[in-house]
């Protein structure tokens, strides 16, 4: 009895009895390959073209045939147990392949069995015997038969050997490799591991490797078995590099879902703890929380640290101290008006009416907001213009704010720095601190619940700073339209757009203003009033808000005009109209008065004569000018704050001592110098 032998190819295993000449036998002897390699082989062949498939010598080869001429081959081939030139195919779809359709290197095969599968393909097991070339096909019916060339195989020179034997053994371990790295049957190793012929081991790794076919090819057809080798270890060190890739890639993939597999077991247990302890209402408040959130027009960043906090509020148990901290920033992230924009007001003649409706005056001001909404309105889309107002107290730089607010159909927000001394004030606390909240500028966008109100920053000349640090630099990065884009809160911990908000800054005195805060921000000059226009605004604003502050209506009482420019004159001394408007409200409340002791009030007329007994005697006189006929006294003028005034210098001769000039009084450096050059 013979002995059994079993033969492995990559996807069908064979079990024969009958006495054949093959590579790999399970007992590890090395085959003598001469009886494959001494075959005759006849000038011309019937062809079997396949398809994506390269038969080498010394291997077996499963194919399915299903074409009829390829049936009609093979049924005469296995009774008379011929040989057949097979030969791979260029084009797969080509179902009647012709001399140009084959690539010329194949290999003449021997039919060692055929597999009758029913209502399937018949299976073909071919053995390789050795290389050919196709020549020319000399017959195209019923099947191809050609003229062939058979081709030998050069074996390694002397001074090749030794490389010839490295290359062997690193092809068979980077097989090995590639093995187990696709977890191919084991089989496979079964077999290379009783391969000791170098050729046959080439040709079972090139037929049994998933290799490209233009790469089998190019190994066919290469004469020597050096070269054949150098190029199949190139081809497997690419393919192994490419599997450890691939297996990293599947390993890293595969501890991704098991660590969500994990976080999914341990949510799932926290919640049946925390269900235990009584929170259960724990999990309908987060849910709420994470609806809300998936509605909020917020960037793709800030949606990811939104959930990643909202994970970490899922395993904090209610009773913790940091489960109201971390429910207080996710509230705040909420409140906060992300991509919420007020539609902006372009009718450039209402807005203009608006303006002038509730401000007398202030030209450069009232110019200025236009030409924002004309270029707004042309372009669609544009950074919100920064504005410092600096002037007199009093001259409405504050309520200016609020008038811009309402022509351009915005949000209005005022907040005031005088005093401020902390940045945290500007940037807000960082988390870790207890009682830690977000700065003012964040919680004022909170309340306006838009990211495109016009936000006042009053009395900006009056920041202090001390060891807690510096507001004005804190400003620095909100007033910069490069910077403000992305405006950095520490509470929040994320970049907030403040590109969109109109920052309108009002000061006393800019020498206060730190130079670089100064540089962020358009200067526009608000200067005092003179008596004309404190006329205009008293009759216009002044006097209808007084009336309707002290309970009366539009008529009970009139003033005439000498009697509000005596009011200015006499009895104020200042630059805006505060002054003028304590005034006026003294003098209703007098009239007030009157209406609560007898019951009614009939019209009343402010005359100029009135005020007298309304408000008291003048508290202001000014100099009036008497002309210069007197020797020893002068007229100058004098800059104040209020408007100015008339200087009277007198001078007296008095017999001198030596030259010397004396100076009485508060007289400044400037002066000085000049009554010294006088005399000399």
């Amino acid at each position: 009895m013979e002995k059994t032998k079993r033969y492995f190819t990559d996807d069908i295993e064979i079990e024969d009895n009958d006495s054949l000449s093959f590579i790999a036998e399970l007992d590890g002897e090395q085959s003598d390959s001469t009886s494959l390699s001494d075959v005759t082989i006849e000038e011309t062949l019937p062809i079997l073209p396949l398809r994506n498939m390269v038969l080498f010598p010394n291997v077996f080869l499963p194919v399915a045939v299903g074409r009829p001429s390829s049936l009609q081959v093979v049924k005469e081939l296995e009774k008379k147990n011929g040989l057949v030139a097979v030969h791979c195919q260029k084009e797969q779809d080509e179902d009647f392949p012709g001399f140009d359709d084959l690539y010329p290197i194949g290999t003449v095969g021997r039919i060692v069995k055929v597999f009758h599968i029913p209502e399937q393909a018949p299976t073909v097991i071919i053995q390789g015997l050795r290389r050919i070339e196709l020549k020319e096909v000399i017959q195209e019916e019923p099947y191809l038969v050609g003229k062939v060339d058979s081709l030998l195989d050069r074996k390694p020179t002397i001074k090749e050997k030794q490389e010839f034997k490295a290359i062997i053994d690193s092809c068979r371990e980077l097989t090995v490799k590639y093995i187990k790295l696709s977890q191919l049957p084991k089989e496979a190793l079964f077999g290379l591991n009783n391969i000791d012929n170098p050729l046959h081991l080439i040709s079972f790794i090139s037929n049994n490797l998933p290799i490209k076919i233009d790469e089998k090819i190019s190994l066919i057809s290469k004469d020597s078995l050096f070269e054949r080798a150098k190029y199949l270890l190139k081809i497997l060190t690419a393919e192994v590099q490419l599997a450890e890739i691939k297996a990293s890639v599947q390993l890293r993939a595969r501890e991704d879902i098991d660590k969500q597999q994990r976080e999914y077991f341990l949510q799932q247990q926290i919640k049946a703890i925390q269900s235990e302890l009584g929170s259960g209402s724990q999990d309908e408040e987060i849910e709420e929380i994470r609806q809300k959130g998936k509605k909020m027009k917020w960037p793709k960043e800030v949606a990811q640290t939104f959930e990643r906090e909202l994970q970490k509020l899922e395993r904090t148990h209610t009773q913790s101290p940091e489960y109201s901290t971390q429910l207080n920033y996710l509230q705040t992230m909420l409140s906060l008006p992300w991509g919420v924009y007020t539609k902006d007001n372009l009718d450039l003649t209402k807005a203009e009416q608006t303006l002038d409706k509730d401000h007398y005056g202030l030209e450069k001001v009232k110019e200025r907001i236009l030409e924002h909404l004309a270029v707004l309105k042309l372009k669609g889309d544009m950074k919100s213009p920064i504005i410092c107002l600096y002037g007199p107290p009093g001259v409405g730089k504050t309520s200016l704010g609020k008038s811009i607010a309402k022509a351009l159909n915005r949000k209005y927000i005022r907040m005031s720095l005088g005093g401020v001394h902390d940045e945290a004030e500007i940037r807000g606390h960082r988390r870790t601190y207890i009682g830690a909240m977000p700065g003012r500028i964040i919680k004022s966008l909170i309340r306006a619940k838009s990211s495109n109100p016009v936000f006042v920053l009053d009395e900006i000349d009056k920041i202090n700073s001390d060891r807690q640090g510096d507001p004005s630099s804190a400003l620095l990065e909100v007033l910069d339209p490069e910077q403000n884009t992305a405006f950095h809160d520490n509470y929040l911990d994320i970049d907030y757009d403040l590109s969109k908000v109109m920052f309108i800054a009002t000061a006393n005195n800019l020498n206060t203003i730190p130079a670089p805060l100064l540089d962020r921000m358009e200067l526009i000059e608000v200067s005092g009033y003179i008596t004309e226009e404190k006329v205009e605004i008293a009759r216009r604003h002044l006097v209808p808000k007084e009336l309707e502050a002290n309970g009366m209506k539009k008529g009970d009482v009139r003033f005439y005009k000498p009697a509000l420019e005596e009011i200015i004159e006499s009895y104020t001394r200042e630059s805006g109209v505060r002054e003028l408007e304590k005034k006026i409200n003294k003098v209703l409340r007098k009239i007030a008065r009157q209406y609560a002791t007898e019951g009614k009030i009939s019209e009343c007329i402010i005359r100029k004569n009135d005020l007298y007994d309304l408000l008291g005697a003048q508290e202001y006189t000014k100099e009036v000018y008497q002309g210069n006929h007197h020797a020893g006294v002068v007229t100058g003028l004098a800059w104040t704050a209020v408007g100015g005034e008339i200087l009277f210098v007198e001078t007296s001769l008095s017999r001198g001592k030596g030259g010397k000039l004396t100076l009485t009084g508060n007289l400044g450096d400037v002066m000085k110098e000049s009554a010294m050059l006088a005399v000399e």
